[in-house]
């Protein structure tokens, strides 16, 4: 079978082929912040632009554009649109039978001021959703939760969004770092070291930034003590963690860590002024919106069904109210372990060799130093698949919440009517970003952003920063770039780790404005169809945070004693 080798200057002129190579993403960013299109809507016609773009300037051969549309469209239903239904799914069911209320007083009873509860929630709570699953399990999973204790729906959706970037690099138990060690040829430990030596100062940072967005400066000063105890619990154990026991519970301990300390902290500390009011400081567009119809157990388009909220939860409705998600939780604590994959995947896995396509497509040198063949095999590791953990984790539930087997059908058969335009929009996004991946369309910009010589750790950074916003996945982008990033750095005498972990670093900062995570956020929340208003709302946090850690890696690269936390380079033999 003849093979394809992608090209990055279809123009001949570097400048051209980035402006080329940028239409489908700038198009899809420019749709969606108008409001005017709906996601799904968006998602498509970019899908169709890139397509376009692919095989009428990349000279990409139209039956492999089109297969791999279809091999990344499939790839957005496994696992992040499995893993969104039964999150939703499990949501349903705790509505429906008013253990959501419940659960949310127990909340207010640690803290009824919103910004302690914003981080508890959102920035603790989803960072151990982050480490045990990822691939936007915590946004859907906080943002659902912040929507039920009374935030705003904008409030719920952006601020989720927000709150998970400093975790994401250990998501998924170390996925994205697994994912950047196989192409580089680094070991992971070191990689998740070096990471380690990165993200901790916007650990610290990243909690004050969500409450200051929420409440205002003042409002962030005046909760300034448990902001400090979060942050810094986490931080420090992020990087205790990753440096001295491994990259993989990275998440899952500092999240533990920070909430416990969080909690205790508040035992004895609580502000002088409760802070009550669940929308953004300043403008909020969605107060008012009727965001719980959408998702609130009961038929779609009928009013959500009555559910009566005791003043007052006994000690055991609390306990029973958090077991849905203490289920959950130590289901997805070890659904994701290598030990568990090695047990169920050699058993329940079906492999897919996509013909046409797997091997015919080449990735050639200045992306890689030598020809490498794209594989495109679709691995349909079903049970370990965390969408399937999440749902083991509803139907446990359900059964405790003592659902009858014919109205657990019921609600999941609602609940996929529910999300049917996110779905939509999640498979359109994922066979987008796959599509720019194989055709070379990103290893164009990425190439784009390599020839800026000695500004490159600031330039490269936000390298890593695109790739997640293109993909929706810091592992994703790992794999996209992380080669690139060591190529690069190697010839212009930078540290490969340096610059390969920077890829990781500032990648998280891009997670908050992909369009993936976002229609995620607007699903959770009810927002959806206000997708607009959450991308407007989170772009210029999203790259100043990013300019920050590039910042942070020129220091790293040239400034001591900033220089003396990079961890030399290895001398790497073999192949990638």
């Amino acid at each position: 079978m003849s093979t394809w080798n992608q090209v990055y200057d279809p123009f001949n002129n570097a400048w051209l082929s980035t402006f080329a190579a940028s239409i489908p993403v700038i198009a899809l960013l420019g749709m969606i912040a108008s409001g005017k299109v709906q996601a799904h809507i968006a998602a498509v016609l970019a899908l169709i632009m890139a397509l376009a773009v692919a095989i009428f300037i990349f000279t990409m051969p139209t039956d492999l554009a089109l297969r791999v549309a279809v091999f990344g469209g499939v790839r957005g239903l496994f696992p992040i649109g499995w893993i969104i239904l039964n999150v939703i799914f499990l949501y349903r069911l705790t509505v429906e039978k008013g253990w959501f209320s419940t659960l949310q007083q127990s909340v207010a009873g640690i803290t009824e001021d919103r910004r302690l509860q914003l981080l508890l929630v959102a920035f603790a709570f989803g960072a151990f959703f982050e480490g045990a699953g990822g691939f936007g399990t915590p946004v859907a999973v906080t943002g659902a939760i912040l929507i039920g204790l009374g935030f705003s729906p904008l409030a719920a959706s952006g601020l989720s969004l927000i709150a998970n970037t400093a975790p994401v690099a250990y998501g998924a138990l170390g996925a994205p770092i697994q994912g950047l060690a196989s192409v580089t040829g680094y070991d992971p430990y070191i990689l998740g070291a070096m990471i380690g030596r990165q993200l901790p100062f916007f650990s610290l940072i990243v909690p004050f930034w969500l409450i200051a967005v929420f409440a205002g400066f003042r409002g962030m000063l005046a909760v300034w003590p448990p902001i400090l105890v979060c942050g810094a619990s986490f931080a420090v154990a992020q990087f205790a963690i990753s440096n001295y026991i491994n990259p993989w519970i990275v998440d899952i301990g500092a999240s533990l860590i920070s909430m416990g300390c969080l909690v205790l902290f508040l035992k004895f500390w609580q502000p002088a002024k409760v802070w009550t009011s669940p929308a953004l400081r300043g403008h909020d567009p969605s107060i008012g919106y009727n965001s719980p119809k959408a998702l609130g157990a009961g038929v779609p388009g009928e009013p959500p069904r009555a559910v009566s909220i005791k003043r007052t939860a006994t000690s055991s409705e609390i306990i029973m109210a958090w077991v849905p998600w203490i289920v959950l939780s130590v289901i997805l604590g070890f659904w994701g372990t290598k030990w568990f994959k090695d047990i169920v995947d050699p058993i329940f896995t079906w492999k897919y060799e996509v013909p046409g396509l797997h091997n015919v497509i080449l990735k050639v040198p200045p992306v890689v130093d030598k020809p490498i063949a794209e594989k495109a095999v679709f691995a349909f590791t079903y049970m370990s698949y965390t969408g399937t953990g999440v749902l083991l984790a509803a139907i446990i539930s359900g059964f405790i919440m003592r659902f009858s087997p014919q109205r657990l059908v019921m609600v999941y058969l609602e609940t996929i009517w529910v999300l049917r335009y996110s779905l939509i929009t999640i498979v359109a996004m994922l066979a987008l970003g796959v599509l720019t991946g194989y055709s070379g369309i990103d290893a164009t910009l990425g190439l784009a952003f390599a020839g800026t010589g000695i500004l490159y750790p600031f330039f490269g950074t936000l390298l890593g920063w695109l790739g997640v916003a293109l993909t929706g996945s810091d592992t994703a982008s790992n794999v996209l770039f992380g080669n690139l990033q060591k190529i690069t750095a190697e010839q212009l005498g930078l540290n490969g780790v340096l610059m390969a972990s920077a890829n990781s670093s500032g990648g998280v900062m891009g997670k908050m404005i992909d369009a993936q995570s976002i229609v995620v956020a607007s699903t959770a929340t009810g927002y959806f169809g206000q997708e607009s208003k959450i991308l407007r709302f989170v772009f210029w946090h999203s790259i100043i945070l990013a300019c920050l850690v590039g910042g942070l890696v020129m220091l790293q690269a040239y400034v001591p004693p900033f220089t003396h936390m990079v961890i030399p380079a290895p001398v790497v033999t073999g192949g990638h």
